[in-house]
């Protein structure tokens, strides 16, 4: 089997002395969603934004195609090829969407081959296209969070994190984000994905991590998605 593209082994955060995130070991290869799940307070967050370069690690190690990260700075190992699309979006809500999506450019380093990725956001999330011109303030919820995914994606990321990016969505907006999680892992990108929609998660991703007071407590296939009370007491553990 080809190399991960991100290997995190042994990962410790503390804030002062209590433990957000305790030994966590995870692989993310190419064209592959790794799910990670778990109760609030579990250390999901905490986790996406440690191998971000947002908080950091006591501990561990963080290896992006095979170079050591953690301890680099958060545009760096942007630079790099990991990409984050925080919780909440976080989008410049008086940009433009074109402006939103050209901060992602920029954030690319000197990886080729922005235009063809351009084109394959736009055939991906139509609105940003379509609304390139309008504040991003003004788009709607799920629309936000489109343009949140697309302008990761505009800095041509090699590995994707996601927190939590159905919330708050309608029904219908979720199944597109989903389906649009399809088509990004089929282009070649790994994705790391924190998500309430358990059941979802664990039938899309290749392996689900349950996160517990901040330690891998359980792995599940996608045949387990059915398995209800599994999943129950995977969250009670």
């Amino acid at each position: 089997m080809p190399e991960p593209l991100l290997v995190v082994e042994g990962l410790d955060v503390r804030y002062g002395p209590v433990s957000a995130v305790r030994g966590l070991g995870l692989e993310v290869h190419r064209g592959e969603i790794v799910g990670l799940i778990g109760p609030n307070g579990a250390g999901k967050t905490t986790t996406l934004h440690a191998l971000m370069g947002l908080q950091a690690a006591q501990a561990g190690e963080v290896r992006l195609e095979g170079r050591p990260i953690r301890g680099l700075h958060p545009e760096a190992i942007a630079r790099l090829g990991l990409g984050l699309v925080p919780e909440g979006r976080r989008i410049y809500a008086d940009f433009t969407v074109a402006e939103n999506l050209q901060l992602g450019i920029v954030g690319r380093g000197d990886r080729p081959g922005v235009e063809e990725d351009l084109a394959w956001i736009h055939e991906l999330f139509p609105v940003v296209r379509e609304f390139r011109d309008r504040p991003a303030g003004a788009l709607s919820g799920g629309q936000q969070q489109q343009l949140a995914i697309a302008r990761a994606l505009a800095a041509g990321p090699r590995v994707l994190l996601l927190d939590e990016p159905s919330l708050g969505l309608a029904p219908k907006l979720v199944d597109t984000l989903f389906e649009a999680l399809v088509q990004i892992r089929d282009r070649g990108v790994g994705v790391l994905l924190v998500e309430q929609r358990a059941q979802r998660t664990v039938a899309l991703a290749a392996r689900t991590h349950v996160l517990s007071n901040g330690a891998v407590s359980l792995t599940l296939a996608p045949s387990d998605a059915g398995d209800t009370d599994r999943l129950i007491a995977a969250y009670l553990a």
